[in-house]
């Protein structure tokens, strides 16, 4: 029911996000336009503007799991349930690429890259888990910290190609994948490398 609320108003509120940006002022309005009171926007997004954004991006990973119901992951190789997912997300994103664009800008505050951290990972961790990843090691915080990286590049890439296709951002996705999986493969190697980096508890993932 709370998920449904925020849907509700998440995709009531993108229509505005297109001309004016991110604006907590907008939301509120929306949940009035919707028949609530504006308090319920605080209710549901205590941390205003933060939790909207990131519940867009929760939002993403609803809708790309939708769209892959029809798919059997065991179909395909490790590397193209990667891929598939992926795209599925950014074609889920391509009608709201400015909302998208909007929420980088709001992510590069200082203070807000590590609500942003969370919530790249949280897709990376949706994917991995539907493409059937159960690694319980150290595997399963690499896997996700190198899949994080290709969807930050790949989703700059897809924001500065002013076409709607996807062509050029699969080419792009596949050249990324390739090497991501490169390194994987030698993993061992790289783990001193990763070693510094403090990387989230299960806890943590899901905060």
């Amino acid at each position: 029911m709370v998920n449904d609320l925020k849907n509700d108003i998440l995709e009531e509120s993108l229509n505005d996000v297109i001309f004016d940006g991110w604006r907590w002022e907008n939301i509120e309005k929306t949940c009035e336009k919707l028949g609530h009171q504006r308090s319920m926007a605080y209710a549901l997004f205590p941390d205003r503007l933060n939790d909207v954004i990131r519940h867009f991006s929760t939002w993403a990973d609803q809708k790309m799991l939708t769209s892959l119901s029809d798919i059997n992951p065991d179909d395909l190789r490790i590397r193209d349930r990667i891929k598939t997912a992926t795209l599925h997300r950014f074609k889920i994103l391509t009608p709201y690429k400015e909302a998208v664009r909007y929420s980088l800008g709001h992510w590069t505050h200082p203070v807000r890259t590590k609500t942003a951290g969370k919530s790249i990972w949280q897709t990376a961790d949706t994917i991995w888990n539907w493409a059937g990843d159960d690694a319980q090691d150290y595997n399963h915080y690499t896997k996700r910290a190198l899949l994080s990286s290709v969807i930050v590049s790949t989703s700059l890439a897809w924001l500065n190609n002013e076409k709607y296709d996807l062509d050029k951002t699969e080419e792009f996705l596949d050249r990324r994948i390739e090497n991501v999986l490169f390194l994987g493969k030698n993993i061992g190697r790289f783990k001193n490398l990763f070693s510094f980096l403090p990387l989230p508890s299960r806890k943590e993932q899901n905060a």
